[in-house]
């Protein structure tokens, strides 16, 4: 962690766990390491910049098997999804210098609280765990509800297809099926609702929906968005380095994507 990203060993756990588990858990280990002073200010921002991630069970599962239909086009963009991540990762090793190191008043108070941890209060660590996760799991259903609901508002009161007319002259000029720009920007918004949208267009060259797709899943979209802001906003944390980092993130899955696809034959889904 410490030669490529510019972190202590630590941040590995937020790093894994964010590939494992999916949005918005990289971001959340990260607050709480700033929290409980694991990490200083400037290692936990880098670690918000790469460690959000969208899990392999999404983008595989969801995304792959149940929407594209295809377990390929899954492994093809959660391979990617985590190029893109580590990518990221390395390019914001360079954000802010370290102002300051870990105080031996820190690595006291970081020992007395792991000490604190046995057996006799595994009961209370444990109710802790779920309470922490069942927390999670509605701030999460929360944000896709309200969104899904923004989404169906824009769509009834026409300002989706106010934006789509819009946009067309610019998707038109780079012969981009304009068909994609509804989806794209409903993902931009939430992007379970915006990958399924283009996921269902019809298009010869399916290689377009895989990359747009890929930096949807890399960006992670305005509900994601927000839901990390919610956990930073608990600490002293800027979201600057978060928001940069998905867009990049979703800019070099889109190009990672683009290079596999024209490298590998056996990649290319076009017809």
């Amino acid at each position: 962690m410490k030669p490529f990203f510019n972190i202590r060993g630590e941040g590995a756990f937020a790093f894994i766990m964010g590939i494992i588990s999916g949005y918005p858990i990289g971001a959340k280990i990260a607050c709480n390491f700033r929290q409980n002073n694991i990490c200083s200010k400037e290692e936990c921002e880098r670690l918000l910049s790469f460690t959000n991630n969208s899990g392999p069970l999404f983008i595989i599962g969801t995304v792959g098997i149940l929407m594209f239909h295809n377990t390929t086009i899954g492994i093809l963009l959660f391979i990617t999804h985590i190029l893109a991540c580590i990518t990221v990762g390395f390019l914001f090793r360079y954000w802010k210098k370290d102002t300051h190191t870990l105080s031996s008043s820190f690595r006291t108070s970081s020992q007395t609280s792991k000490e604190s941890i046995c057996f006799s209060n595994l009961g209370e660590i444990l109710a802790q765990s779920i309470t922490s996760s069942i927390s999670t799991i509605l701030l999460i259903g929360g944000f896709v509800v309200i969104f899904s609901s923004i989404i169906s508002i824009f769509k009834a009161s026409g300002l989706l297809n106010s934006f789509t007319i819009l946009l067309n002259p610019f998707f038109q000029f780079f012969h981009i099926d304009t068909n994609f720009i509804q989806g794209l920007l409903t993902g931009i918004l939430e992007i379970t609702n915006g990958i399924n949208s283009i996921c269902t267009i019809p298009c010869k060259k399916l290689s377009l929906n895989i990359i747009f797709t890929a930096f949807l899943l890399g960006f992670g979209g305005i509900s994601i968005l927000l839901q990390v802001w919610s956990i930073t906003s608990k600490t002293d944390l800027s979201i600057k380095p978060y928001l940069l980092g998905k867009l990049l993130h979703g800019l070099l899955a889109a190009f990672y994507s683009f290079l596999f696809m024209a490298i590998f034959p056996f990649l290319n889904f076009d017809l």
